[in-house]
């Protein structure tokens, strides 16, 4: 499998070894990738075709048995590049191709056969959220500011809100959190069972590391046989899925999108038809 083409992710193995080959994928999102912003990692066209194709790749490659998903920077993904959301806002071609890689994004990482842990610090918001808390095993910092900024933004809260919110942390407080865009702590993520584990700081990366080694060194078929069956629980809620991200797309062909992000780049709170 060729993992050069990638060009945000910084892909390198390391785990037990397999027949020679380390057996855990080291997927890292790249802050000073194309698109990135040198501080964090963020979802341009490229950045955001790549994460969603990823998980084909590390499911077609027999040597991989697990794969972990980090950030670089100053923490885990810094959300959607605004040169992006401006050209989904204004072109319907460009729109169009994003939806269905958001849609690929969530399906392919439910999808994929190997087990995904992620290892989310510092600002962990946009498309690498999704996967961060699609994945099998969510590790969080306690520090780790979660974010699903869609409703800030003025679309709605599509990609893997709907599927996978209200199944780990209850109706109630998925919508408390997705609809006021309210950030939440790693630690209170683990603590309403938003993600797997919260773990101090500087154990992050080694927690991520031990738990995606045991996967590897574990037995295959059972494994991926449970995340396959687990995994039926979000496949029955990809009606509710595919609803919400036309959604949220339908609205990034609206006025309020351009209220977002021109609140976005000049730093002030939106302004959504309420007298200022």
């Amino acid at each position: 499998m060729d993992y050069s083409r990638y060009q945000t992710l910084a892909i390198t193995r390391r785990g037990p070894p397999v027949d020679g080959v380390p057996s855990v994928l080291d997927i890292q999102m790249r802050a000073d990738g194309p698109g990135g912003n040198g501080k964090l990692p963020t979802a341009g066209h490229e950045g955001h075709w790549e994460l969603s194709e990823i998980w084909r790749d590390v499911g077609r490659d027999d040597s991989v048995r697990c794969a972990v998903l980090r950030g670089s920077g100053l923490g885990f993904s810094g959300g959607g590049d605004l040169a992006l959301v401006q050209d989904m806002a204004t072109d319907f071609e460009v729109r169009t191709r994003v939806w269905k890689e958001a849609r690929d994004l969530v399906y392919n990482v439910i999808n994929c056969d190997k087990p995904i842990v992620s290892a989310m610090h510092g600002p962990a918001v946009g498309a690498g959220l999704v996967a961060g808390l699609l994945a099998d095993i969510s590790i969080a910092a306690k520090s780790a500011k979660i974010v699903d900024g869609h409703t800030r933004l003025g679309v709605a809260a599509g990609d893997h809100a709907a599927i996978v919110w209200p199944l780990l942390c209850g109706l109630a407080k998925a919508k408390y959190y997705l609809m006021l865009c309210e950030p939440i702590s790693g630690e209170e993520a683990e603590r309403i069972g938003l993600v797997s584990l919260a773990v101090d700081d500087d154990a992050l990366l080694d927690k991520a590391y031990e738990v995606a080694d045991r996967l590897a060194s574990g037995s295959q078929t059972a494994i991926r046989w449970t995340k396959y069956s687990l995994n039926n629980w979000l496949r029955q809620a990809g009606p509710a899925f595919d609803t919400s991200l036309a959604l949220e797309f339908m609205g990034f062909a609206g006025p309020d999108v351009r209220e977002g992000v021109a609140s976005l780049r000049e730093r002030r709170a939106p302004r959504y038809g309420v007298d200022s």
